[in-house]
């Protein structure tokens, strides 16, 4: 009688009951649920928020406590096997005693909920760096690091433990998986033939292009509309990029849509940019159908140097024109969107577009086979070709 496959156990790189649900884990895992036992652990943090380092520290302690003081649950009626848990955690980085004792209690906490799952030697996948200190004393039947971002890069952190935990991670693991090509081949000496890419996918029923809703319109907001969905990060957004845009085109109305992680005052001055904050995923199609163009703007750092937005597909299957500033992936995807390398040729692009320039690739090809089941079945693939390697065999405790 052929064995089981191994369930899924995620050290997750976000917070379902805070971050947006488009995030590729969350895409992924709820899908995945419909093949194994999934158990995601909410992020566990790369460090802990700090006055003056940190923009909207309490906010950011504060739902977190919330997180942890739920308990774990099955938050999705139709996916019985999909479970969720916020370990209780104390994010003192900086000291290798404090991370000892952190990574020993979450191991305690993870490892008693799969129990209760009855989860056994599952498949290990780590998105965030940190969870390696967990995750590699954890009995396993493969190690998959998926290097959704260049952590690294991230500018509160302690970057020379964050690399020192990366290449750990991608040393040990069984499959390293990558959703931007240029990463990847960054790392290729070290990664060798366990680089796998795995591009994000869509949601193609959710984001299924749709005529002009009113959604934006209706609330006062003339056209052309040029919109934007997704976080306000503060070491993502080009935010004078967005006020250049503004001053230039008073005419143009911004609109953006999505949680910010600082204060927005100085956005707030100009009276043709307008910000809806946060809004469910369920609704984000109906808001973006009403946009006149999609906007990507990035800055230029070590973070969105390696970066693959899953917003582009979302954009490309709404029907929209993107202008965008350079990113990770961009030049992949150079026949779909308008790549602008300073602020004025931003507003070059869009003034192209709204006088009728389109982009030439095929989005009906692009997309064909892109949708996050795609993706999933990508996925279980690799960790089935991993089981399959070592005869379903569970893997020794790897410690480096």
């Amino acid at each position: 009688m052929t064995p089981a496959p191994p369930d899924i156990l995620i050290f997750c790189g976000q917070d379902w009951w805070y971050h947006n649900r488009a995030h590729s884990d969350f895409q992924l895992m709820t899908r995945a649920a419909k093949h194994r036992k999934v158990l995601l652990v909410n992020s566990i943090g790369m460090r802990m928020p700090s006055p003056g380092k940190s923009p909207m520290l309490f906010r950011r302690l504060w739902r977190k406590a919330k997180s942890m003081l739920r308990p774990a649950c099955k938050p999705l009626e139709d996916r019985p096997d999909y479970n969720l848990m916020t370990p209780i955690l104390f994010p003192f980085y900086g000291s290798a005693k404090a991370r000892a004792f952190n990574a020993w209690f979450i191991r305690f906490q993870v490892q008693r909920q799969a129990r209760k799952l009855g989860i056994k030697n599952p498949h290990i996948i780590v998105t965030l760096p940190t969870a390696w200190d967990v995750a590699k004393k954890m009995q396993r039947s493969s190690l998959v690091y998926n290097r959704s971002d260049k952590h690294s890069g991230f500018s509160e952190v302690d970057n020379s433990l964050i690399v020192r935990l990366e290449n750990e991670l991608i040393k040990n693991a069984d499959a390293v998986l990558y959703c931007c090509r240029n990463l990847m081949e960054s790392e290729r000496e070290m990664a060798g033939d366990r680089a796998r890419f795995l591009d994000h996918g869509v949601d193609i029923k959710h984001f299924a292009a749709r005529p002009p809703t009113g959604a934006v319109t209706s609330l006062g907001h003339a056209r052309p509309i040029i919109g934007f969905f997704g976080g306000l990060e503060h070491y993502v957004v080009d935010f004078d990029l967005l006020e250049h845009v503004a001053k230039e085109r008073p005419n143009y109305n911004l609109v953006l849509i999505g949680d910010a992680t600082l204060s927005l005052d100085r956005l707030k001055a100009h009276s043709n940019i307008h910000l809806l904050g946060f809004q469910p995923y369920e609704k984000i199609p109906n808001y973006g159908a009403d946009f006149d163009i999609s906007i990507m703007p990035y800055l230029d750092n070590d973070w969105t140097r390696w970066i693959n937005p899953i917003k582009l597909k979302e954009y490309l299957l709404l029907g929209h024109e993107i202008v965008a500033a350079r990113f990770g992936e961009a030049e992949h995807y150079a026949d779909y969107i308008h790549i602008a390398h300073s602020h004025d040729e931003f507003v070059s692009h869009l003034d192209a577009v709204l006088a009728g320039k389109k982009a030439p690739g095929n989005r009906a090809a692009l997309l064909a086979k892109a949708s996050w089941d795609d993706r999933t079945v990508e996925l279980i693939a690799v960790l089935d070709a991993i089981s399959t390697k070592t005869n379903g065999k569970e893997q020794p405790c790897a410690v480096s």
